[in-house]
Parts: C-alpha cells; sequence; structure tokens
C-alpha cells in the first residue's frame, strides 16, 4: 500500500497511529532497513507466516488500544515451532484482553526474530518552530536512562549523520569495545538519511521511532517500529 493508501486507512478508522506492520512496510519501500513482518488475523495464519519467515520468530499484539505491548502479555520472543506459535498466539489474545477489556485487536504481527546486534534508536519528532528534527543514540532503554542523543534538522546531508553518530558520548561503543563487534558506521548513516528522507517527504509524520536498530558488522537492521501522524 502506498503511504497516501494508509494514511487514508488510519485516519478512516480515528487512528493517529499506524500499526507496526504499517509502519514497516512504508519505511521498507523507502530504502529503510526493517525486518519483514506481516499481520496474522489468525491462529492458523500466524503458524503459517511464522513458517514462512523461518524460525526462530517473534508474535506481537497488534492493537490501536495497547500501547505498551510487553507489559500487557503482547510480545513473545525465540519462538522455534509450529506448536509454539499457535501457544503463544493464544496467550497474546488472553493475556491483552485480560490487562486491557475491550481492546481492539487487529491480529499479531510475525517476523523473523534478528540476531542480536548493538543496540541504537533512530528517530524523528517535530519541533512546533523548527518542524522535524532527527535523532540518533544508543537504543533500547539506553535511551531512556542516558538520554545520550544528538539531533539534527530536516532536511540532512552525509555530513549531518556522520555528525550526529560522532557526538554521542556512547560512540567508543559502536567502534567495539571489550571484545564486541564495531558497528557499521555506514548502514547506521544511511538509515538515518532514508528516514530524514521519509519524514521529509511525508509532512504528515510527526513522530518516528525506530528502536531498537541492531547494528552488525557489517549492516544494521530496525526491529521495531513507531509512526504517529498528524489528525485529519
Amino acid at each position: 500500500m502506498t503511504f497516501e493508501a494508509v494514511l487514508a486507512q488510519a485516519r478512516a478508522e480515528g487512528r493517529t497511529l499506524l500499526n507496526e506492520v504499517e509502519a514497516k512496510q512504508l519505511l521498507r519501500d523507502a530504502g529503510v532497513p526493517v525486518t519483514n513482518t506481516t499481520l496474522a488475523t489468525s491462529r492458523e495464519e500466524a503458524q503459517a507466516q511464522a513458517e514462512a519467515a523461518g524460525y526462530p520468530v517473534v508474535l506481537k499484539v497488534v492493537s490501536p488500544d495497547i500501547a505498551h505491548k510487553s507489559d500487557a502479555g503482547g510480545v513473545k520472543l525465540n519462538l522455534k515451532s509450529k506448536d509454539e506459535v499457535g501457544a503463544a498466539h493464544d496467550a497474546i489474545l488472553e493475556s491483552c484482553l485480560k490487562h486491557v477489556p475491550g481492546a481492539r485487536i487487529t491480529g499479531v504481527a510475525v517476523q523473523h526474530m534478528a540476531p542480536q546486534g548493538t543496540e541504537v534508536i533512530v528517530g524523528m519528532t517535530t519541533d512546533p518552530q523548527f518542524g522535524p528534527v532527527m535523532m540518533f543514540g544508543l537504543g533500547g532503554i539506553m535511551v531512556e536512562v542516558l538520554k545520550d542523543v544528538s539531533f539534527r534538522l530536516v532536511p540532512l546531508e552525509e555530513k549531518d549523520a556522520t555528525q550526529m553518530i560522532d557526538e554521542i558520548k556512547g560512540r567508543p561503543i559502536l567502534a567495539g569495545v571489550r571484545g564486541q563487534p564495531p558497528a557499521d558506521i555506514g548502514a547506521l548513516k544511511t538509515a538515518i538519511l532514508k528516514v530524514a528522507e521519509f519524514v521529509e517527504k511525508h509532512p504528515e509524520v510527526k513522530e518516528l521511532d525506530l528502536n531498537p536498530v541492531f547494528a552488525y558488522p557489517d549492516g544494521a537492521i530496525a526491529v521495531d517500529a513507531r509512526i504517529v501522524v498528524a489528525e485529519a
């Protein structure tokens, strides 16, 4: 689907938050490296999609009423068989409806479980005065604890992406410390620039988070994505 079609669908449903499957599809089409993620609307679909994705897989609830998936029991990791996927699907629905009674559940997102890498965040927010602002920093819970991030106004050039990466205090982690492999800085710059191009092209996007992005010695991939659009 095109961005315009996804935006129209979300607005028709009264949503400003795109679901993870929608967000990743749009970003992947824009050249941003994200895990391939599909929407399953039944137990059988989840099992079939897991087989196609390749084990191990991750299941996540897709619901406009559940913001914190993990807190509601809406995330199951490292599933290695058809039976595990089926049981996880049922457990997710049961737990989420228990934590958020009456929640609208669209289905579950199914994705191959990417190998662990160095976690970074690539994001964007909208400043009331200056417009879209890109953000980069260490990802996962580290961004909340350390708040070690850098910012640049959109549009970006390659030198801006380089400076964003070099400015964070955790930059030595990306070079590889204590036996950890270095991160592919070129791949991180590409991700930053592709996201910047995406939000510049689509001013309806008001917030965007890729967290975490797993950085490897060769390449990088976002395993979670969040996009907030403006109200109609």
